[in-house]
């Protein structure tokens, strides 16, 4: 046994070296998924906050030039292609919008109509003012800024990237490649478009709107005078062959076109749109705009965000009400030249984060930067299975090595069992044979000189042969029940016959041992048993008590048969030692022996009581032990009342 239990721990060793290996990079490869997948789920959220604020670049470029007028009517506009652009309702307005706004070359600005029947609304008053205010600091603002006043095309950047493993995003998808392709937002390039005469002059303040005019009735004068020149000068060349009333109409009727000369409202000019960039007003406002050049003049046509509002509006629709506000924090800034301007946090309370992933926005909303922090990454469900599989497969090595150790134990036990069975039978059998040999000596000598001392030596010879006749036939049965060679011969009686036979073998043993043996028979119906069988059980039980007991002050042994329902109930009760309690199970093994000091005066086989359970079990029944109250234990067999 010390050798297989050495073999199981280098085994254990073994086994534990690769497995361990194996958990930890299992585990490890878990927490990869589960930081990619919060990553994935992260970058969703704020890929939705973009899509918002590109759908609201598109919405605005698509804008009509003229709408910022308060007399607009959207009709559309026509491109260099002569495709023609659609117009943008005007009451779309975001709610973190205070207003439009149009910077004219001269400073002065015109917002979206805010009129009602000619009047502004009380409430819409205070907007106009921040309006106004707004575009004078802006004109103060624009004499020393360049045009492009972004800080830059936006970046999408978590902690560590660089670094990071692959992960569940990128195996289906370049992440890198498409955080590139989100940068910057919508279109950059400078579009032309060709609008009307009618849409210039909504462009214009109203106060401009009639020097225009003028400047462009000129340029068409100029225009038609130069060709009326040219003109004459081809008719001066036929003068000959005309009449000099003719050449008088012609010039007239010329010179009645040039004095009725009008624009025409078809008239087309060219006006280039540049893509929207931002500037901030002061601490609570943007103003996000696109330059239009027109005739040679920069106007300025874009909307003021309210910065609060507009953090407040993307915290509550992307992140606040989503499930892993539960476990994550989000971080919304506006930065204006490396400057915190303002901030909105929402979500859970993190400390010590073991995720981060930042994004920065892109033109126009380059001012924008975001952040999702985490301290304890969600578990995913992958880990329960894997480590109730773990759990599962260490209970199940364990119990196949304990398996195996007890088996190899029980092998060895029965093997010493065997062993001390040989040693025990072997000095069964030369007891009896030498106290018949003595007394046979005895008998040839003429030591019994009498003839009742001779009948007392034969009787001690009868007995001994008895003794030893049960010892062989015990390890007769015993082999044949092993090798299930014994057959059983059933037959229904009331017992009786068996409780007489049994008194009368045992008579000469209980009373040189000085015990006494009570039967106690009740009325009980005939059942099916084999008699031989019985006889030598009820021996084996008594012999037993007589033998364990001899040395106690009551020597009394009793035999209880009664029917109980179904069961017939037979019980061998002493007076003796009893059986320790670790024992009472163990007692009817093959070959065991409790091993005290009672066991090793006594001697024995060890299969006494092994073939009582053995001979009960064929029948159909069972067998137990257990200790009485006061000194001494109880044998039961139950057999069937009917035959099975």
């Amino acid at each position: 046994m010390k050798k297989l239990r050495f073999f199981i721990l280098v085994f254990c060793f073994a086994i534990s070296i690769p497995l361990l290996y194996f958990i930890q990079q299992t585990y490890r490869g878990l927490e990869q998924e589960e930081l990619a997948e919060l990553r994935f789920f992260a970058d969703a959220i704020f890929n939705e906050m973009e899509e918002e604020l590109e759908a609201l670049v598109i919405r605005e470029q698509g804008r009509a030039i003229e709408e910022y007028n308060q007399g607009y009517s959207p009709a559309g506009t026509v491109d260099v292609t002569g495709t023609k652009q659609p117009a943008v309702s005007s009451s779309v307005q975001e709610p973190y919008i205070l207003g439009y706004i149009q910077n004219n070359p001269d400073g002065s600005f015109q917002t979206r109509p805010i009129e009602t029947n000619g009047r502004i609304p009380q409430e819409r008053e205070q907007i106009l003012a921040r309006l106004s205010a707004a575009n004078e600091v802006f004109n103060k603002k624009r004499s020393r800024m360049s045009e492009c006043v972004d800080i830059g095309p936006g970046s999408t950047v978590a902690m560590n990237e660089e670094n990071r493993p692959p992960g569940f995003a990128d195996r289906y998808v370049h992440v890198s490649e498409y955080r590139k392709q989100k940068s910057p937002l919508h279109d950059q390039k400078t579009r032309v478009l060709q609008i009307t005469i009618d849409q210039v002059l909504n462009i214009l303040p109203p106060e401009h709107r009639a020097a225009f005019t003028q400047d462009l009735e000129a340029q068409q004068i100029t225009f038609n005078m130069d060709a009326l020149a040219g003109l004459m000068d081809t008719m001066f060349n036929h003068y000959v062959n005309s009449q000099e009333d003719g050449y008088q109409q012609i010039y007239h009727n010329s010179r009645g076109r040039d004095s009725d000369a009008a624009i025409s409202p078809d008239a087309k000019l060219q006006v280039e749109i540049d893509p929207l960039q931002s500037v901030f007003i002061d601490d609570h406002l943007v103003y996000v705009f696109r330059r239009i050049v027109l005739n040679s003049q920069v106007y300025r046509q874009g909307f003021v965000i309210e910065i609060e509002e507009f953090l407040d509006r993307l915290t509550e629709k992307y992140f606040a009400l989503q499930p892993m506000a539960r476990f994550t924090n989000m971080r919304l800034k506006v930065v204006d030249k490396n400057r915190e301007v303002a901030a909105v946090r929402a979500g859970a309370f993190t400390e010590k984060p073991q995720f981060s992933l930042d994004r920065a926005f892109p033109r126009p909303f380059s001012f924008l930067e975001a952040n999702i922090n985490c301290d304890d990454i969600p578990r995913s469900s992958g880990r329960r299975t894997l480590t109730s599989m773990l759990i599962v497969l260490a209970g199940v090595v364990l119990l196949g090595l304990f398996g195996i150790y007890k088996s190899a134990q029980t092998v060895v036990d029965l093997s010493e069992r065997r062993s001390g069975f040989v040693s025990s039978v072997t000095h069964e059998l030369k007891t009896p044979l030498s106290t018949i040999r003595m007394y046979i000596e005895m008998l040839e000598q003429g030591i019994a000189r009498d003839h009742n001392k001779e009948q007392e030596y034969f009787r001690i010879l009868g007995s001994e042969s008895a003794r030893l006749g049960r010892l062989i036939n015990n390890v007769l049965e015993f082999s044949k029940l092993e090798k299930k060679q014994r057959r059983l011969n059933l037959q229904e009686g009331t017992f009786e016959e068996v409780v007489q036979e049994v008194r009368s073998i045992m008579y000469e043993k209980l009373r040189k041992e000085k015990f006494i043996l009570h039967v106690q028979l009740d009325k009980i119906e005939p059942f099916a048993y084999d008699r031989e069988v019985m006889l030598q059980v009820l021996i084996n039980l008594i012999e037993n008590s007589i033998k364990f007991g001899n040395k106690s002050p009551r020597r009394e042994i009793t035999l209880h048969i009664r029917s109980e329902g179904k069961w017939i109930r037979i019980s061998v009760s002493d007076t003796g030692p009893g059986i320790p309690r670790h024992a009472l199970k163990k007692v009817f093994d093959n070959f065991y022996r409790v091993d005290n000091q009672l066991t090793r005066d006594t001697g024995g086989t060890g299969i006494g009581l092994s073939l009582v359970r053995n001979y009960i079990s064929a029948m159909g029944g069972t067998v137990s032990a257990v200790n009485n109250d006061g000194s001494g234990c109880t044998v039961t067999m139950s057999l069937r009342a009917q035959p099975s």
